[in-house]
């Protein structure tokens, strides 16, 4: 089975504010995207950035095979969101944007304005005889903007205050997340399938994404991995650790190569994975991007690559 995610970039249909200028753009993209899916053939791929509910399913219906759809009623401001496709039928858990009850609201901007949820909805499933659950998440984005829609800052300290706004939020979101993964887990992550995936818009070693682990320990290629201890039931694993190093990584950003698209397994799970990676079969270079996302609008295909694991089993 290949669990995957992927960021489909600005999924609308076209003619609106954010999507592709014309049908022929828009159709290229879909044409570009059925082909990776095609290629990676998930039997669940969490998915990101879907701006049109009906784009989805328009990309459905370039697929071989049924599909099962599940999306957030949770989006942004811009009206994307996260959501899953699944060769078998999904169960909705739970879809979410609440900040745990003890985190105070975090700042967002200079006039001292604050957020008490997510930007963008957290939606769990489940799926299968032998439950296998899974959290989709999109985290708040490392691109700065700015007041006046503005991708650049008047002066250094602008930049360094959004910046930390920035933060503070994608930290809030993924406290948020986390909380939302131990109910899934409910202590027994030895004996339950768990699966966090999602764009965490940070790397691996990123405090934010070190914020969804769980208890400290037992890191994959460490001698720990191997020995049970009372945080497996708790914990979850990050499998960047499994992918060849020449693939570990899903966006470039300004000719960096940077991995911030991830899978955390529970221990359950993260013992039955064969083989993880980034990419698909013919699956085209990714491109490199800037500070202006505006600058990708109607592009074909996507300015992230999957990330999957294969699980036994």
């Amino acid at each position: 089975m290949i669990l995957g995610t992927w960021n489909l970039e600005n999924l609308y249909r076209p003619g609106g504010e954010f999507g592709p200028k014309d049908k022929a753009t828009y159709e290229t993209k879909l044409a570009a995207l059925a082909a990776v899916v095609t290629g990676l053939d998930p039997a669940l791929l969490g998915v990101q950035e879907v701006g049109d509910p009906e784009a989805l399913r328009d990309l459905v219906g370039l697929l071989p095979g049924d599909w099962h759809v599940a999306l957030s009623e949770h989006p942004d401001g811009r009206g994307i969101r996260v959501g899953f496709l699944s060769r078998t039928p999904l169960r909705v858990l739970h879809d979410t944007s609440a900040f745990p009850e003890k985190l105070i609201p975090v700042q967002t901007d200079d006039t001292g304005g604050t957020v008490t949820q997510s930007g963008r909805g957290f939606l769990a499933v489940e799926t299968g005889t032998e439950p296998l659950r899974v959290a989709v998440a999109h985290l708040k984005s490392k691109l700065l903007s700015y007041p006046g829609n503005r991708f650049n800052p008047r002066d250094e300290g602008e930049r360094a205050r959004y910046g930390a706004y920035a933060l503070y939020r994608r930290a809030a979101e993924a406290t948020a997340l986390r909380a939302l993964a131990d109910v899934l887990l409910a202590g027994d992550g030895r004996e339950r399938d768990v699966a966090v995936v999602g764009d965490l818009n940070d790397e691996v070693q990123a405090a934010t994404t070190q914020i969804l682990l769980g208890p400290p320990g037992s890191e994959i290629g460490t001698p720990g991995f191997e020995v049970r201890d009372k945080g497996d039931a708790h914990r979850l694993w990050n499998v960047a650790p499994l992918i060849p190093a020449e693939q570990r990584f899903s966006r470039v950003n300004s000719g960096r190569r940077e991995l911030i698209d991830h899978i955390l397994c529970s221990h359950r799970l993260v013992h039955r994975v064969t083989a993880a990676g980034t990419g698909a079969a013919d699956a085209p270079e990714l491109p490199s991007i800037g500070p202006d996302p505006q600058r990708r609008r109607g592009e074909a295909g996507s300015d992230h690559a999957p990330v999957w694991v294969r699980v036994e089993a």
